[in-house]
């Protein structure tokens, strides 16, 4: 028996029963409610405002952050923008040159950092290393990572190797930076080594491979130039770390900065900034295009590395025959017409 009732004619005003009780999907959608979401915001707001109290921060300080920018950028543009006399001009040289061995002071930290982070980053690939192995490695990158790059220039480096610009200190510094950026260089080399094509590998090892051999014609060649990329980007945060380090008593510029702000000299205060600034962003720019050559090649294959025709070539000549290119017809139809 149907469950409808059919209309009783063409001019009938009677209206079919639903055939089916209506259920929850036939029902409008209900709009979700917002109440978790603003108990959330909610709790960060509560957060948020108790991290405030219980630091004792004074946000009344910003009012005046204004004027005082002004303030302190007008004493540090007058020693940026003085006569350049034989005081001034040693002022620049001295930024320079220790700006220079911050450079430095980064440089050997991530050389460091580098010599050791490649064999730890086959130790620490899971499809390198046997499982202990991997697990003790990663345990250890985990507690080197765990440690700043200025807890290890405190607590060791600086006690071992001396304080100051120069000798110790720069020792130091570099070898605190080193030690970081095991760690970090370790791990990023590590993860870069797990995500490369598992083909090679399978080849290598069907051919009777070591696995020296492997790792040499298997796996270096796909990660080498990430590798160096990754070398190349720790280089720039290691010169913004060496300039931390300085302050500490590690040399560079941060060793310089930190004796023209003891003494407020503002002037000379200025210059320093500049300097770090200038070189920093010049050895960002050296560095991104090297990582970008490196990582993506030369202006040469950018095109797609189709060799172009020489222009002043001379042509086929007759005793040559037709030249022919690109022909799609079969091989058998090109040697009956002669081609």
């Amino acid at each position: 028996m149907s469950n409808t009732r059919l209309n009783a004619g063409p001019g009938s005003t009677s209206q079919a029963e639903p055939r089916f009780a209506e259920d929850a999907l036939d029902r409008r959608p209900v709009r979700p409610s917002k109440l978790r979401y603003n108990l959330g915001m909610l709790a960060v707001g509560i957060i948020f405002i108790a991290a405030v109290y219980g630091a004792g921060m004074d946000f009344g300080a910003l009012l005046n952050l204004p004027a005082s920018i002004i303030q302190y950028g007008q004493l540090m543009a007058a020693g940026v923008f003085q006569f350049p006399d034989e005081t001034v001009a040693g002022y620049w040289t001295q930024s320079f040159d220790a700006m220079f061995e911050s450079v430095a002071i980064a440089w050997v930290g991530t050389m460091v950092g580098a010599l050791f982070s490649l064999p730890m980053g086959f130790l620490a690939a899971r499809n390198m290393s046997p499982l202990p192995v991997y697990i003790v490695v990663r345990f250890v990158l985990s507690v080197i990572r765990a440690v700043p790059e200025i807890i290890f220039a405190i607590a060791i480096m600086l006690p071992l190797f001396g304080f100051g610009s120069g000798g110790g200190g720069a020792l130091a510094g570099a070898m605190a930076l080193g030690v970081s950026s095991i760690g970090t260089l370790s791990k990023l080399i590590s993860e870069a080594i797990e995500a490369v094509d598992g083909g090679p590998l399978e080849s290598s090892r069907a051919s009777g491979s070591n696995q020296m051999q492997m790792i040499r014609w298997a796996v270096l060649p796909q990660v080498m130039p990430e590798i160096i990329a990754i070398w190349l980007y720790r280089f720039e945060v290691n010169i913004r770390a060496s300039a931390i380090l300085g302050v500490l008593g590690a040399g560079g510029i941060g060793s310089l900065l930190s004796t023209v702000f003891g003494a407020r000299e503002w002037d000379r205060i200025g210059i320093v900034l500049v300097v770090i600034i200038v070189v920093t962003m010049l050895v960002d720019q050296i560095s991104a295009f090297i990582r970008h050559r490196v990582i993506h090649g030369g202006d040469a294959r950018s095109d797609g590395g189709e060799p172009q025709e020489d222009d002043d070539a001379p042509g086929p000549g007759p005793e040559d025959g037709p030249r022919v290119q690109n022909d799609p017809a079969p091989k058998e139809n090109r040697a009956a017409a002669g081609l």
